[in-house]
């Protein structure tokens, strides 16, 4: 049944649905003019109606960050998932079932040993799994050099052990570190670059490797070419969040994740307005403490979601959020913000602040508010 806003008990997060459906456009469209599929990490939403609308507008499957998302999409009808975290030779069991049941999962690697894990588990049970090659494009987590020789010794285990070598993959992760289109630009050509070129190193082995896969929300939207790619897989477009505003891939208007919550006190010496959104509704994300403008635990904006300049979630304990703005001058706060009034925290990181609810309340157009469940877990 549809509630509304004013309805609702706080800290609760929001998602503005017309504000996510033009984010999820806008990375389509731009797919779509690169001649790349789309194939979007899920990890940011966890949430099925959200996975559904990217997949209405023109994505090719999904790409997951736990083996239970990967279960929770294929029993709501989704079929091609890419398990795209380094399989621990543990979880190759689940892996499996999934297989059996028809999932068409494919799954990650990046070291001789696990890819030898994943063939002798194969061959033991007579699958034949599709796997990936994960590329190291900036330094910045995991993944082969393009130039390790262990590229097409992995490449060769995977292919005459008996798997499948669906292609190479790669994540420039240090793109939240830019904030000029140049640099984005120059990070994104160098993650299509090597990517490409550690496919090239496979084939020129003469083993085949069809696909190339990278992924970046913000390279993703400042590359001018993807020459080579087959896919992207970028997530945190669908809500974007203030990292990704500090980055500069996105404006305020666009961010689609709020946290709703309610004035509970003052303190007027000091300032402070303060509310029941804590880190337990925000989380403990800092993100923005490392880029060139802080915006602490979040920006402050009305109920309407109004961004209010100077006022932001300052600090936070575990059920208390303390709102300070940046010039108070005459402003009476207790007048201003009055005990029981609502406000709207935007969030550092929108997968983190996601994370720390059991569901979100989805906003429409006309301002109806309904409860789309979110997957916790692994």
């Amino acid at each position: 049944m549809p509630a509304s806003i004013a309805s609702l008990d706080t800290p609760v997060a929001l998602i503005d649905v017309p504000q996510m459906q033009r984010n999820i456009q806008r990375m389509q469209q731009r797919m779509d003019n690169l001649g790349v599929r789309l194939r979007p990490h899920i990890k940011t939403s966890k949430c099925l109606p959200v996975v559904q609308a990217q997949i209405k507008a023109g994505a090719s499957g999904v790409t997951v960050s736990t083996l239970k998302e990967a279960e929770h999409c294929f029993a709501e009808g989704i079929q091609d998932i890419f398990y795209a975290v380094a399989m621990a030779p543990g979880k190759l069991a689940q892996a499996l079932t999934l297989k059996r049941k028809g999932c068409q999962l494919s799954i990650l690697t990046d070291s001789l040993i696990a890819a030898q894990a994943i063939v002798d588990f194969g061959q033991q049970h007579d699958e034949r799994f599709d796997v990936w090659i994960e590329i190291d494009c900036d330094g910045h987590r995991s993944g082969l050099r393009v130039e390790d020789e262990s590229l097409v010794d992995i490449a060769r285990i995977l292919s005459e052990g008996g798997m499948q070598l669906c292609g190479v993959m790669t994540h420039a992760g240090s793109s939240y570190e830019l904030d000029t289109p140049q640099a984005l630009q120059a990070l994104a050509e160098q993650e299509r670059h090597l990517c490409v070129r550690a496919a090239q190193r496979i084939r020129e082995a003469g083993l085949a490797c069809p696909q190339v896969s990278i992924g970046s929300t913000p390279t993703a939207l400042s590359a001018l070419s993807l020459e080579g790619v087959t896919e992207v897989r970028a997530g945190v477009y669908v809500f974007f969040d203030l990292v990704m505003h500090n980055v500069g891939v996105c404006v305020a208007d666009e961010l689609a994740l709020s946290v709703l919550t309610t004035v509970i006190g003052h303190q007027k010496d000091k300032g402070w307005v303060i509310t029941d959104a804590g880190w337990m509704a925000m989380s403990r994300d800092r993100g923005t403490q490392r880029q060139q403008r802080d915006f602490g635990y979040g920006q402050v904006c009305t109920e309407t979601g109004d961004w209010i300049d100077g006022a932001l979630l300052s600090s936070a304990n575990q059920e208390h959020g303390i709102i300070t703005l940046s010039s108070i001058g005459d402003i009476d706060i207790t007048a201003r913000f009055p005990i029981g009034s609502r406000l709207r925290i935007l969030p550092n990181h929108a997968c983190a602040t996601g994370a720390q609810f059991p569901d979100y309340r989805a906003c429409d157009a006309s301002g109806e508010v309904q409860t789309w469940s979110r997957l916790h877990g692994w």
